[in-house]
C-alpha cells in the first residue's frame, strides 16, 4: 500500500466541492484513502497525521489530492482528480462555456450590485478576513468554514451587529434563504415557519418534518456552533429572531440550538416573550419550565419543534411527543426483542449528524441509559478509543477525529457503512442505531451501498438473534436522493425505519430495557 499525491498550484475549490471529489475517487478499487484539500499548514498536518507523510511541500494556495492504494490505481486516481478539477467551472444554461474571471468580493459587487449575501467558504485562516471583507461591502454572510477562534468570530459578529447584517457561522453547514438551499440543506416548500438554529442537522431535522406535515418554511437561519456561548452573546440567533419578528411572512418562529450559556438564554427568551408570535424553543436538554413562558412553548425534541410549529400554525392542539411510545410501538419492539439472547444489551450508536448523535444520548439517559461517546452529553462518558465501543456507545462519524483526510459521512458514507457492520457483528450488540442524511451535498444514494453491506453481513435466518437495525432517513420526498426509495432500501435489508430520530432513539432505549431485565 503506497502513498502519492499531486500538488495543483494556486488553485482554489471550495470544500464540499473538495469533499466530493474526494468521495468519488475513495470508490475506485484499491484505493484506501483519499484527500483532497487546500494546502494550508492545519490541512498539511492532518494529511501527515493520516499518514500521507510530511513532506507535501505545498502553500495555503495550492489545492493537494493524496491517494493512498496499489500503484496503478494511485495513479488513475489522481488522473481522475485531475479532470474533475480541470472541468470547467461556470457555464451558463446555453451551454456556452465562460471563464470564472472574478478574483474579489469588491470586483463581484460591482459586477451584480444587487448581490447583498457573500457565502464564504475558504481555510479557516483567512476566513476572518474574507467576512470582514464581506461585511464593509454591505453584504450578509453565510461562513462555512470552520477553525475560526473565538475571539475572531466575535469581531466579525459584532461588525455584522453595527451595520445591521447577520454572520451566518463560522461552521454553518445548513441555511435556507428565500427558499434557495444553502450548504447541506434540504428541499422544503416555503411556508409561514421561520428558523434560527445553532445546528445544522438541527435545522435539517426540523425543516424536514414540517415539509413532511404539509407546511413549509420562509427562512432557516444558522447560526454557526458557538454562537450562543458566553463570549459571542448569541449575537447572530437575536438578529435571526428580530427578522423574523419583522417578516411579514413568518408566522410561527422557531430557535434551535444546544443549552445555551445561562446570560445568553436569558436574553433570548426576553425577546422571544416579546414577539408578539408564537415561538417554539428546542434547547437540547433544557428543562421545559426554564423555557416556557408569555409566546413561548419548550419542544422536547428537534421533531417535537416542527410538529408543535405546525399545530400552533393551524390552531391546532399540542401533539404528544416523538419520545414516548404508543402501545403499538411497544408491541412491535416486543415481538423483535423476542428472538434477541440475553447477552445483547448494548445501544451502539453510529450518526452522520453530531445533533443527532447528542439527541440520542439525552434521549437514552432519560431512560435510565447512560453511556460513552466521542462527544459525550453531560453525564456520559468519553470514549477513550473512538474505535472500539464499550457498553452503551454513541459515535459521531462527522467529529474531526474522523474527517481528517476524508470527506464527510454525509457525502461518503463509507466509514459509517464499515462501523454499523462492526457494531453489528460484537456479541453484546442489542441494536445498532443510525441515521441517513438527505440534501443538496450529501451522497447520492447513502441507503443503497449500506442495505447491500447488511445483507452481506446479516444471517438470512432471524432465528440467530441478530442486533436490531435501527434507523431514521432525515430529508423530504423533494430531496434529489428520494427518501422514499432510501427508506424501501433500507427496510429490504431488515432494518426498521423511525419517523424521525427521537423516534429511533426511544425506540433503541426500549429495547435496551428489555435485554437488561432478561
Amino acid at each position: 500500500m503506497n502513498s502519492s499525491f499531486k500538488i495543483f498550484k494556486n488553485l482554489y475549490r471550495d470544500s464540499v466541492s473538495l469533499m466530493q471529489i474526494s468521495a468519488r475517487i475513495c470508490k475506485l478499487d484499491g484505493i484506501d484513502r483519499a484527500a483532497v484539500l487546500m494546502g494550508t499548514e492545519t490541512n498539511r498536518e492532518q494529511l501527515a497525521d493520516a499518514g500521507f507523510g510530511s513532506d507535501i511541500d505545498a502553500g495555503p494556495n495550492d489545492l493537494i489530492v493524496a491517494v493512498r492504494g496499489n500503484d496503478d490505481i494511485c495513479a488513475r486516481a489522481l488522473e481522475e482528480a485531475t479532470e474533475q478539477l480541470s472541468a470547467p467551472v461556470d457555464s451558463s444554461a446555453d451551454g456556452v462555456v465562460r471563464k470564472q474571471v472574478l478574483t474579489s468580493l469588491q470586483m463581484a459587487t460591482e459586477q451584480s450590485s444587487e448581490a447583498n449575501m457573500a457565502l464564504i467558504s475558504v481555510p479557516g485562516d483567512y476566513a476572518a478576513a474574507e467576512a470582514m471583507k464581506a461585511l464593509r461591502l454591505g453584504m450578509h454572510v453565510m461562513l462555512f468554514s470552520d477553525n475560526v477562534s473565538l475571539a475572531q468570530e466575535r469581531s466579525i459578529k459584532m461588525l455584522a451587529r453595527d451595520n445591521d447584517l447577520i454572520v451566518m457561522g463560522p461552521d454553518c453547514g445548513t441555511a435556507i434563504v428565500n427558499g434557495l438551499p444553502l450548504g447541506f440543506a434540504n428541499v422544503v416548500r416555503r411556508g409561514a415557519v421561520g428558523l434560527v438554529a445553532a445546528s445544522g442537522t438541527g435545522l435539517q431535522e426540523v425543516t424536514c418534518r414540517i415539509h413532511q406535515l404539509g407546511e413549509g418554511v420562509s427562512q432557516a437561519l444558522g447560526t454557526g456552533g458557538h454562537d450562543l456561548h458566553e463570549e459571542i452573546g448569541g449575537i447572530s440567533m437575536l438578529y435571526g429572531l428580530d427578522a423574523l419578528i419583522a417578516d411579514k411572512d413568518t408566522r410561527v418562529i422557531v430557535l434551535v440550538s444546544k443549552p445555551p450559556a445561562p446570560s445568553v438564554a436569558k436574553q433570548i427568551l426576553a425577546r422571544a416573550r416579546a414577539a408578539g408570535k408564537p415561538v417554539v424553543i428546542h434547547f437540547l436538554g433544557a428543562q421545559p419550565a426554564d423555557i416556557e413562558g408569555r409566546g413561548v412553548v419548550a419542544a422536547p425534541t428537534l421533531a417535537d419543534a416542527g410538529n408543535i410549529a405546525v399545530a400552533l400554525l393551524r390552531g391546532d392542539a399540542v401533539p404528544a411527543s416523538e419520545a414516548v411510545l404508543a402501545v403499538a410501538e411497544q408491541d412491535m419492539l416486543d415481538v423483535h426483542c423476542a428472538k434477541l439472547p440475553a447477552r445483547r444489551r448494548f445501544v451502539r450508536g453510529v450518526f452522520a449528524g453530531g445533533t443527532f448523535c447528542y439527541e440520542s444520548q439525552l434521549l437514552c439517559q432519560k431512560q435510565g441509559f447512560r453511556g460513552s461517546s466521542n462527544t459525550p452529553v453531560k453525564g456520559n462518558e468519553l470514549l477513550t478509543d473512538v474505535w472500539t465501543s464499550i457498553g452503551h456507545a454513541f459515535v459521531d462519524l462527522g467529529d474531526d477525529v474522523f474527517t481528517r483526510g476524508r470527506p464527510h459521512p454525509m457525502i461518503d458514507p463509507t466509514l459509517r457503512n464499515e462501523r454499523i457492520v462492526t457494531e453489528l457483528q460484537q456479541p453484546e450488540t442489542a441494536v445498532v442505531l443510525f441515521d441517513v442524511v438527505l440534501g443538496y451535498g450529501a451522497a447520492d444514494a447513502p441507503a443503497t451501498e449500506l442495505a447491500t453491506l447488511l445483507r452481506e453481513t446479516l444471517s438470512p435466518d432471524d432465528s440467530t438473534g441478530s442486533p436490531l437495525l435501527i434507523a431514521h432517513v432525515c430529508g423530504t420526498d423533494a430531496d434529489p436522493q428520494d427518501r422514499e426509495a432510501q427508506i424501501s432500501a433500507l427496510r429490504d435489508a431488515g432494518v426498521l425505519i423511525a419517523g424521525c430520530n427521537a423516534q429511533a432513539a426511544s425506540w433503541a432505549a426500549y429495547v435496551a430495557s428489555l435485554q437488561m431485565n432478561k
